[in-house]
């Protein structure tokens, strides 16, 4: 027994896991992550960079600031078209599609300016030997991987083999691999060294830099890195043997230059290229790591090490929320889905069918007391009732994540007035509205709606997501649904829940029990509430009509005649808050609502709330008892339940409704804040919304198709002065802008079609006049800006023709140029590159030409612009001319995104602060998920509704697993919101969790209604306790 402790505690001592794996790689597929080899590729350039002499290259840097401006303006397009990307990975697909992109076409530029040349750097020989090792690489991992596919085929090597490569994985690979080549080639060439004698490397001056009597001069030595970069060329790299070492192999490879030598070398070199071997060297490592991995399985079996594992777990152990949906994406397929339901929704089931009309047909409704599908009296015995009330969740998962783990605490901890509050979670819970963004959906209501809530809260043991209620409510074990202890909720559907007809708001919340942990047992999509002390919810359904259908009008009607008391006190529900809408659009909307709240409810309604702004804002009427009756008491707007969020700052001026002064006693966030928040539009809409790259650049290519090529440029080339410059450049474009005017097909229809556009976009509540105006300067700016642009490409292009940088040897200048010094500089004594044309029938060297030439797009582009300037573009076949448009919108596009992102910002936040337009658009390009809100309402014993606005200001990005909930002792039968804990995520930073951020932004009181028999109209029955919260919230 004592032996069997012992050995146990040395296995626990050594920690085997640790030895098991302390040589396995860090990563399971080595030859797939290229990262390492980015860095030592990286570090590489930056020390042979630093290894000429400083002071050289200060004096060969071009003095003339034409180039250098052309520079400026070069990298800046690049720079603001790449700012999206830089720092994170928005998505992987187009931020490396985006990077690889950038890189291509700024090469492909930049290494036809002079001044690289006039620092003694020429980029040919680099461009055209990475093109060539690039496409040898690719050829040669191809048809190794065939032939290692088709050994796995057979049987010949494991079956773990089987995985097939990523084309993307090899194209990085060969990618990494030429520019390593490159990068040796650039600092050390092709030179053939004769090996040094041994003495001769005894007597090498390589140490001579770290000698004693030197020490005090390493700073003139790192001036002169160039003689240490000759040592590593020599020492290091270069001697790799000649042929003769390797008779099998003299006629397979590259030769290298041969070497200054002093005279004493003679004859040719026979030493192999060091280029060669470092590219031999680096395929041979990748095909050996690849077998050694696919055919043993190593890598797929090997255990991670305990370091890896841990990072693994805490990778898995974070929620997978989604982003904030981008509504001004050119490729998002559920915008277009979007689009194409409302437009059906709105000309085929808008009064011809209307799934409220089918709800009224199939209800099933007790005649003698109103308890059935639609009406709920279980709530009312309860002596201390919490209820809360959100909507318009379901956008981005943080956010809506953040007020659902508010909502599920047992109890929130907040400070008032320099006092601790307890807010105890709401019985009840009410949303008002748009489950789910941009459109209703089972993928939408899944991951958007029910992951955060379930995460929130989670659902009992038992509970099956595809299952389907049919027998509402299932209440756990049976019981009476007034007997249930647990928190429940109502749904009202709004604009986008009807986006479908409502069927999938019926699938998901009338025929299912819970969202997360909440009960749901409601029937229909509108329901009547009966709550303790006399209070009632009215949920109404507006549908896409934007009021009530007359079944529900019925219904409600019926209801307030016969179970409604004269004391009662009613909240109204709609997700729609028209009050403010309506006067917004100026506007007379919800007839059937107003008239039930005016000549039935006749001043019972105390509150009506409503979401679909994102914004928080209260208002409570000023009249005083003479000036007439008072149909609603408080009108409050809460849609911060998740979406992103619209401004109060443009509904600051409404005061009436029904008659009645209201004003403005609360709203969140402040205007103040509201109208500077507004002013991102400019600074950061390409950065929120770059999906919309692809709209904006093709718009402003078709704005300038017609007016490429600009062959008369001489006026403003030859002008002496800047203001002269100025002056011409901006008579062109008024010149060009009339050119579309008479003479263009393309660029014409494209504005007509983006005034049209611009037009439309104008809201309605702007006359016919206005809206034309606006739409014209809108117009305007985006015609001006892309005429600005292709006049600026086109004096690029212009100035480097006439400086013979561009269209000097037709379309395949550098493959020209390389073939001309290839056998010089790469000497094939032996007829390898013979031998391989001849084997690939000239295939292999005609894809080195053409791949030369699609990515020499400058040369391309002003090839083809010398034709058409020259014999006109009647001159070019329809391939050429394709070509040139092409060439020419590859880098149009790359200059146009930043730009068109700016106007249009710019547009928006114009609009939005000083003409008070757009305020959905203008704030959903923001797609800003903090300022998120929710209200709680407690009914007091003596039957007072007080009424608390709960805000977070910022909404986290990190969560983590809440090691109080893994930590809590779990019953499997236990209901989740019995737990002290019930939530799984927490901030990654626990000072920015919302429960520790959470604070109050509105406190009021709304008294109950007091009982006069004597009147039929209660006037002026509440009082309003204001305190210091009433002021706005600053």
């Amino acid at each position: 027994m004592g032996s069997e402790k012992q050995s146990s505690g040395f296995l626990d001592t050594i920690k085997m896991e640790r030895v098991r794996t302390i040589l396995t790689h860090t990563y399971p597929y080595p030859h797939e992550h290229s990262r390492h080899a980015i860095i030592a590729v990286v570090v590489g350039c930056l020390f042979f960079i630093s290894s000429d002499n400083m002071h050289t290259l200060i004096e060969k840097l071009d003095n003339n600031i034409k180039w250098w401006s052309m520079y400026g303006c070069l990298f800046g397009f690049f720079y603001f078209f790449s700012s999206p990307f830089i720092g994170k990975t928005i998505k992987p697909s187009y931020s490396n599609f985006s990077r690889w992109y950038i890189v291509w076409i700024l090469v492909a530029a930049v290494y036809h300016l002079p001044s690289f040349q006039s620092m003694g750097v020429d980029m040919r020989m680099n461009l055209s030997l990475f093109l060539t090792i690039y496409l040898s690489s690719i050829l040669f991992l191809l048809v190794f991987h065939i032939i290692f596919y088709g050994l796995w085929y057979i049987g010949l090597v494991s079956r773990v083999a089987g995985k097939r490569p990523q084309i993307l994985t090899i194209l990085q690979n060969c990618a990494v691999l030429s520019v390593a080549c490159c990068v040796f080639y650039s600092h050390c060439g092709n030179r053939a060294f004769l090996k040094q004698r041994p003495l001769d490397r005894k007597n090498s001056n390589w140490f001579n830099f770290w000698k004693k009597e030197e020490r005090n001069t390493w700073l003139a030595k790192f001036l002169r890195m160039n003689e240490l970069k000759d040592q590593v060329c020599s020492s290091w790299f270069a001697p790799v043997g000649s042929a003769s070492d390797y008779p099998l192999l003299s006629k397979w490879v590259i030769y290298g230059e041969i070497a200054s030598c002093n005279g004493s070398c003679p004859g040719s070199s026979n030493e192999i290229s060091p280029i060669y071997s470092l590219w031999a060297t680096f395929i041979g490592l990748y095909i050996a790591n690849y077998v050694v991995e696919r055919s043993t399985g190593w890598a797929l079996t090997h255990p991670l090490s305990v370091k890896e594992y841990e990072k693994m777990k805490k990778k898995q152990m974070k929620p997978d929320f989604l982003d904030m949906v981008p509504w001004y994406s050119g490729t998002s397929a559920d915008l277009f889905k979007t689009v194409f339901d409302l437009i059906v929704s709105v000309t085929v089931f808008v009064g011809r069918f209307d799934m409220r009309m089918m709800q009224a047909a199939m209800s099933k409704v007790d005649d003698d007391n109103h308890n059935g599908d639609i009406m709920y009296d279980h709530f009312n015995e309860k002596d201390d009732f919490w209820f809360d009330f959100m909507a318009d969740t379901g956008d981005g998962g943080n956010s809506s994540y953040a007020v659902a783990r508010l909502l599920a605490q047992p109890q929130l901890r907040t400070v008032k007035d320099d006092s601790v509050v307890k807010l105890k979670r709401g019985d009840l819970l009410i949303i008002g509205g748009d489950l789910a963004y941009p459109n209703p959906s089972a993928f939408t209501y899944e991951r958007r709606l029910f992951v955060p809530f379930e995460y929130a809260l989670q659902p009992p043991p038992w509970y099956k997501a595809e299952q389907i209620a049919v027998n509402k409510p299932e209440v756990p074990d049976g019981a009476e649904l007034k007997n249930y202890k647990g928190p429940q909720c109502f749904v009202i559907p709004g604009n986008h829940d009807w986006f479908d007809g409502l069927q999938t708001f019926m699938r998901y919340i009338c025929h299912r029990s819970w969202l997360g942990g909440w009960l749901m047992p409601q029937k229909k999509s509108y329901f009547a509430l009966e709550l303790p002390k006399r209070w009632w919810v009215f949920g109404l359904d507006l549908a896409l009509h934007g009021d009530i259908d007359v079944y529900q009008f019925k219904f409600f009607s019926q209801l307030i005649n016969e179970k409604v008391q004269e004391d009662d006190s009613v909240i109204i529900i709609t997700h729609e808050p028209n009050w403010l809408t309506d006067w917004y659009w100026n506007d007379v909307t919800g007839k059937n609502i107003s008239h039930l709240i005016c000549d039935y409810l006749k001043g019972r309604c105390k509150l009506r709330m409503a979401g679909d702004l994102h914004h928080y804002m209260r208002h409570t009427h000023t009249q005083v008892n003479s000036e007439g009756p008072i149909h609603v008491h408080h009108l409050l707007v809460n849609g911060c339940g998740g979406a992103f969020l619209h401004p109060t700052h443009v509904f600051s001026k409404f005061q009436k409704l029904y008659g009645v002064n209201y004003e403005c006693k609360s709203a969140y966030p402040s205007f103040e804040d509201s109208s500077r928040i507004a002013l991102g539009n400019i600074l950061k809409f390409r950065k929120k919304n770059w999906q919309f790259d692809f709209i904006g650049g093709i718009i402003y290519f078709i704005l300038v198709f017609s007016v490429f090529p600009q062959c008369k440029l001489n006026h403003i080339l030859q002008e002496d002065t800047f203001p002269g410059h100025v002056k011409n450049f901006l008579a062109t474009v008024w010149n060009e802008f009339i050119y579309i005017l008479e003479h263009s097909y393309v660029s014409l229809a494209g504005a007509i079609a983006l005034l049209v556009a611009a037009y439309s976009f104008v809201p309605s509540k702007l006359s016919r006049k206005k809206r034309a105006m606006v739409g014209i300067l809108h117009v305007s700016a985006h015609l001006a800006s892309a005429l600005i642009l292709m006049l600026l490409l086109e004096i690029g292009v212009e100035t480097c023709i006439r400086h013979n940088l561009l269209a000097t040897s037709g379309y395949h200048t550098l493959y020209q140029w390389y073939r001309s010094v290839e056998s010089e500089h790469f000497p094939d004594p032996t007829g390898l590159r013979a031998r391989i044309e001849q084997w690939t029938f000239g295939l292999y060297p005609a894809c080195i030409k053409y791949l030369m030439s699609a990515f020499d797009v400058p040369e391309v582009m002003a090839v083809s612009r010398s034709n058409i300037c020259k014999n006109g573009l009647e001159s070019l076949s329809r391939g050429g001319a394709v070509i040139y448009y092409a060439s020419v919108f590859l880098y149009f596009w790359v200059f146009s995104t930043p730009v068109v992102s700016l106007v249009f910002g710019s547009y928006l936040y114009i609009c939005i602060n000083w003409l008070g337009l757009h305020f959905d658009e203008a704030f959903s390009s923001l797609r800003i998920a903090n300022y998120k809100s929710f209200t709680r309402f407690h009914i007091r014993a003596n039957g007072d509704l007080e009424v608390y606005t709960l805000a977070v200001d910022k909404v986290p990005k990190d969560w983590k697993l809440d090691p109080d909930w893994d930590g809590e002792t779990k019953n499997p039968q236990q209901l989740s919101h019995l737990r002290k804990h019930p939530s799984k995520w927490r901030a990654a930073t626990s000072n920015q969790d919302p429960v520790h951020t959470v604070k109050i932004v509105d406190h009021f009181i709304i008294e109950t209604t007091q009982n006069n028999s004597n009147s039929n109209t209660q006037k002026n029955d509440t009082v309003l306790q204001t305190d210091d919260s009433d002021r706005t919230v600053q």
